[in-house]
C-alpha cells in the first residue's frame, strides 16, 4: 500500500503514524519527533463487532490519504501484550481473543507496527515521566495505566474489575452510565472511583482522558489533571522513541 507523501524519504523517516482506536471512533495522524501533528487527525466509527479484518480494512481506508510515516503506532481499547489483542471488550468478543493485530497491520500498511493498551499510550503523550502515575480514559468504558518514572508498568484490565454494587468500571463511569443517569450522578460516580484510585494505587499524579473528560464538572485535586485527547494521538510517538526523563537519557523504548 503506497501513502501520499510530498516530502523526502528523509522526512518521512522521522515520522509516525499514530492510531487511536476507540469504543467509538478510530482516529490517526502523523505526528513527528517533537511530538507534533503534521496536519489535522482524521476518523471514522470504530467498526464495533465486525471483527480483526474489518478493523485493519478500515484502519487502512483511514490512514490512506495522511503523510508517509516510517512506522506505526496503535492504541488499542483492550488487553494487549507483545502486539497481540487478549480481549476487546468494548468493541467485540471472542473474534479478538489472541489476536495479532500488530503483525496484521505491519503486513497491510508495509511498515513496522507497535501496538499498547490506548490508556498506555495517551498516558505517554502526557506524563511528567517522575514518580507514580496514572492515567484513565473516560468514553465507552473506562481505560486503565500506570507508570512509574516514566516506564509503562504491566497492563492491568480495572475496567473490568468491580467499582461498587457488582458494576464493573465500565459499567460505573462509561457511555452507558453517563447516558442513563445524567451529568450530575455520574460525576459523583468519577468522584467514588478517583478515590478509589488513590486508596489503590497511591499516584503523584492522575492524568483522564477520553471523550467523557469534558463532562467533569467538580473540582479536581492539584495532583488529577485533565488531558487533551489529542495525547491518545502524540503519544504513539513514546513506543517509538522513549520518553525523555528529567535529568537524562531517552530511553530507546518503554516498556508495554
Amino acid at each position: 500500500m503506497t501513502l501520499s507523501d510530498s516530502a523526502s524519504p528523509n522526512d518521512a523517516a522521522a515520522r509516525t503514524l499514530c492510531v487511536d482506536i476507540g469504543g467509538s471512533h478510530v482516529k490517526a495522524a502523523v505526528v513527528g519527533l517533537g511530538g507534533r501533528m503534521l496536519g489535522d487527525e482524521v476518523r471514522i466509527d470504530t467498526p464495533t463487532g465486525k471483527g480483526p479484518a474489518a478493523m485493519v480494512a478500515a484502519i487502512a481506508d483511514l490512514v490512506a490519504p495522511l503523510p508517509m510515516a516510517a512506522r506505526v503506532s496503535i492504541g488499542f481499547p483492550g488487553a494487549v501484550r507483545n502486539g497481540m489483542v487478549l480481549t476487546a471488550p468494548n468493541i467485540g468478543g471472542e473474534e479478538w481473543h489472541r489476536v495479532p493485530l500488530a503483525d496484521m497491520l505491519a503486513e497491510r500498511l508495509g511498515r513496522p507496527v507497535r501496538l499498547a493498551n490506548d490508556a498506555t499510550v495517551q498516558g505517554l503523550g502526557a506524563i511528567s515521566g517522575v514518580g507514580l502515575e496514572c492515567a484513565i480514559t473516560l468514553g465507552t468504558g473506562m481505560g486503565f495505566a500506570v507508570f512509574d518514572d516514566g516506564h509503562p508498568g504491566v497492563h492491568l484490565e480495572l475496567s473490568q474489575q468491580l467499582a461498587h454494587k457488582g458494576k464493573t468500571y465500565d459499567e460505573y463511569v462509561g457511555d452507558a452510565a453517563l447516558e442513563k443517569l445524567g451529568p450530575k450522578h455520574w460525576n459523583r460516580r468519577v468522584g467514588r472511583a478517583i478515590r478509589q484510585l488513590r486508596a489503590l494505587v497511591n499516584f503523584d499524579l492522575l492524568y483522564i482522558g477520553g471523550g467523557n473528560a469534558k463532562c467533569i464538572s467538580f473540582g479536581l485535586p492539584p495532583d488529577v489533571h485533565i488531558v487533551s485527547n489529542a495525547t491518545g494521538i502524540v503519544g504513539g510517538v513514546r513506543l517509538w522513541h522513549g520518553l525523555e526523563r528529567p535529568g537524562g537519557n531517552d530511553d530507546d523504548r518503554p516498556s508495554v
